[in-house]
């Protein structure tokens, strides 16, 4: 199956291409690597810079990759930069998204899988854990634009017949994620603990989050290619995890023991707490998640390190070729 993933050089969406590989599928990506990065790429992906609110060039590679499935990853996520600039946000979530939607029904693809947003979208929840059919009250303008696109993909099935699917994340984590992104806590704590750093939690630690690996995340997306059209997902752990458990975690792994957190005020738009019920992708998806929080924690650790230590023997060769060019 021929497959475009937008959003294919950035850390979730480049382990879903390298799912989508290893499963057989001719990949495409399309990124504008303003998040995302080369590094990622899978070799056996084809790779398009674009920005997908650039519609003429977005048509170019549809003209040009013919898929048949579009995966829609590509976004503006960062909750923050969505509050300074909610214009910026709704141009990439909303009409980059609308550029895709029109390729996708003008070039008559077989299945739009998107990639929505479950903590941004449902707001504070009146109930946990919190099924698909909550209402959506988001508080955010992220939350709010990830959201449209739900209604957009409902309204082009009716009007144009194209099957779509939406998996809504909780917290993903895992390796090759950023510490810039709005849900990196685990990066951020790895990168600062690995850096001597002191991390800051916002709030006082005991607001609650549903982790799910990012290798459980790729799988869902691959059961998407064939189940559930025409419905929504949650994709979580449907289990409850405080920033403070995190902490702990990564500390406990990186052996500093005694390490405390500081602390700093909630920041505007964050949600207290958010656990997902997944029982309808275990019944419709054919999903559940696999990996376990120590298991994920183990392997995202790993990563840091080993990323730790290649940058610092980088920056070792770095300085050793400026001394060996000082006269």
């Amino acid at each position: 199956m021929r497959v475009l993933v937008t959003g294919g050089a950035g850390f979730i969406g480049s382990h879903v291409v390298d799912a989508y590989v290893q499963a057989g599928h001719a990949v495409a990506v399309l990124d504008d690597l303003s998040r995302g990065s080369e590094k990622n790429l899978n070799p056996q992906a084809r790779f398009h810079r674009v920005d997908i609110r650039d519609r003429e060039r977005v048509e170019h590679v549809f003209a040009q990759e013919k898929p048949e499935v579009v995966n829609h990853h590509a976004a503006q996520m960062d909750v923050r930069r969505g509050v300074r600039e909610p214009v910026f946000d709704a141009e990439v979530n909303i009409l980059g998204s609308l550029n895709l939607l029109n390729a996708a029904v003008a070039h008559g693809i077989r299945r739009f899988v998107y990639a929505s947003t479950a903590g941004a979208a449902y707001g504070e929840p009146r109930k946990l854990p919190v099924p698909e059919e909550h209402s959506v009250d988001p508080i955010t303008p992220y939350g709010i634009s990830k959201h449209t696109v739900e209604h957009y993909l409902f309204t082009y099935a009716v009007l144009y017949q194209m099957p779509y699917v939406v998996l809504r994340y909780g917290n993903v984590y895992g390796p090759r994620q950023s510490s810039q992104g709005e849900a990196g806590v685990f990066a951020i704590f790895c990168e600062q603990m690995l850096a001597g750093i002191r991390p800051v939690i916002y709030g006082d630690g005991s607001k609650v989050r549903d982790y799910v690996h990012v290798g459980d995340v790729a799988r869902a997306n691959v059961l998407a290619l064939s189940n559930g059209s025409g419905e929504i997902f949650n994709i979580g752990s449907g289990s409850a995890t405080t920033d403070y458990e995190v902490f702990c975690l990564v500390r406990d792994l990186l052996g500093r023991t005694g390490l405390q957190p500081g602390y700093a005020p909630k920041r505007p738009g964050e949600i207290d707490k958010i656990c997902l019920d997944i029982a309808k992708a275990r019944r419709v998806l054919g999903w559940e998640p696999r990996v376990s929080l120590l298991e994920g924690a183990r392997d995202t650790v790993r990563y840091f390190q080993e990323t730790d230590k290649s940058n610092q023997a980088a920056g070792k060769a770095a300085d050793a070729s400026r001394a060996a060019c000082t006269p």
